[in-house]
């Protein structure tokens, strides 16, 4: 067991901050030394390309953070299970703490680390931070869990949500710190390949830069954030997913500053407060219902006649942005250039894969996972099944998006489709052609391409496609 004076391990994942860090405050509290480790662990290893990429970025930044206040990042790699209890043995420490989490894959990882401390003698266990709300604590009048977004957000909303924790100003240091492992040898970016240096020219890094970003939009958007959200060529979000992805900002963080923004009267921040809910809500459907994740969420969409073959022509276009559909086409060409993808343009790419093109959402999913520098596991689960149909609170399955009226509707002035395209303009944007310095090697692609005469599925076509499917079916 641990004694009054012994060192305490705390295992950092997803939550690369000092500020509003519950777990951090409660090791500080203790005056004891605290020793912070971040582990390539299993759960890391099977992270696409742009997430395992960017969290590298972020464990780097996190680490001169923490040489800010006196401490340093213990850095290990192999099984967390075995890390740990390796690393416990080497420092003699009596107690291990983490930010909880809440999907399928860390729950086991999690699990089968608790339990082996346990088995030592080690007082090991987890704090809140990753959410506002624990899924547990959230439940209908029949103490069930919440299955539409709705009700959840009238359940949650008026809770009282605790004033963000002070950033620790020093942490004590051990005696002796363990070894650690150079991030460099880790290669966490060799997925990206050349992408890399289009894409890190588009992330924002770190706690620092994650609380400017915050601040600069309650200042500048946030007012006129339900007016613009959904306009991709306008500058109208927070773009902070990618910070909460990494825990370099707390959502408790984000969630009062909303509410001081609402309290000034500046509207736009209600709908951005049930946004940061939204989020909420995909945990609290992962933690109970983990199928989300890997499988259709209504049983009855099991047998439905989506196409699995991600080789054929279609999904082919589709990653590649020569589909022929300008909306879709901008979209997944933002993706290969910033690594991010607007959130209207997310429901656009989703419903011409999963209704035009008839493709199984596990594609969509799959590719995200892969390409996504604000990845999350919840979000993304959600997400797809939400605007693909089986979901839980999905779009009614039968509304097909005509992705060119949605590019009327969302692009009137063509600004993002013309950032994007480099084939639309005599005179490309920068980002436009460095699509093509991002994209794999082999792909049939270059400078001077003529963009396609015709949509490899128009939306007529596809919508016609897509009710002929969904027939009679009882979903």
């Amino acid at each position: 067991m641990a004694d009054d004076t012994s060192p305490i391990i705390l295992w950092f994942r997803r939550d690369l901050r000092l500020t509003d860090h519950p777990a951090l405050d409660a090791a500080a509290r203790t005056g004891r030394p605290v020793i912070p480790v971040f582990v390539h662990d299993e759960v890391v290893e099977g992270y696409g390309a742009a997430p395992k990429w960017r969290l590298g970025l972020g464990v780097e930044s996190f680490a001169a953070r923490l040489g800010e206040v006196g401490s340093r990042l213990t850095l290990r790699r192999g099984r967390a299970e075995n890390v740990l209890a390796k690393l416990v043995e080497e420092t003699g420490v009596g107690t291990v703490w983490w930010t909880r989490a809440y999907d399928p894959p860390s729950i086991a990882r999690d699990r089968a680390v608790k339990s082996s401390l346990t088995d030592r003698g080690v007082e090991a266990g987890s704090l809140p931070g990753h959410i506002l709300f624990e899924p547990w604590t959230v439940e209908t009048k029949a103490g069930e869990y919440y299955k539409v977004y709705t009700p959840y957000w009238r359940a949650v909303k008026d809770r009282d949500v605790g004033e963000p924790l002070r950033a620790p100003s020093a942490l004590p240091a051990p005696d002796a710190w363990p070894t650690s492992e150079a991030i460099e040898d880790w290669d966490m970016g060799a997925g990206m390949e050349r992408g890399a240096a289009v894409v890190a020219e588009h992330v924002t890094v770190g706690e620092e830069a994650a609380r400017t970003r915050l601040a600069t939009f309650v200042r500048d958007r946030i007012a006129t954030y339900s007016r613009r959200r959904d306009y991709p060529g306008l500058d109208g979000t927070s773009d902070l997913s990618e910070n909460l992805t990494y825990g370099e900002i707390s959502i408790r963080t984000c969630w009062h500053a909303g509410q001081r923004a609402l309290d000034e009267g500046k509207d736009g921040a209600a709908d951005w407060l049930q946004e940061l809910v939204w989020r909420e809500f995909a945990y609290h459907l992962v933690y109970h219902t983990p199928r989300l994740m890997t499988d259709n969420w209504r049983e009855k969409w099991d047998s439905f006649p989506w196409n699995e073959d991600e080789r054929v022509a279609e999904v082919k276009a589709w990653k590649q942005g020569r589909t022929g559909i300008r909306f879709v086409d901008a979209a997944m060409r933002e993706l290969w250039v910033t690594g991010r993808m607007h959130n209207r343009a997310r429901m656009v790419v989703a419903n011409y894969l999963t209704k035009n093109l008839m493709c199984h959402w596990k594609i969509g999913l799959r590719w995200f996972e892969d390409t996504l520098v604000d990845w999350d596991p919840a979000s993304n689960s959600l997400g797809w099944q939400w605007a693909s149909g089986p979901g839980p609170d999905a779009t009614p399955y039968f509304r097909v998006f005509n992705p060119v009226t949605q590019l009327d509707k969302f692009d009137k002035d063509r600004a993002y489709t013309t950032r994007f395209i480099a084939e639309l303009s005599d005179d490309p944007p920068a980002e436009a052609l460095s699509f093509y310095d991002a994209i794999p090697r082999h792909w049939p692609m270059a400078r001077g391409d003529t963009y396609p005469d015709k949509p490899i599925v128009g939306p007529k076509e596809g919508r016609e496609r897509a009710l002929e499917a969904y027939g009679n079916r009882d979903f």
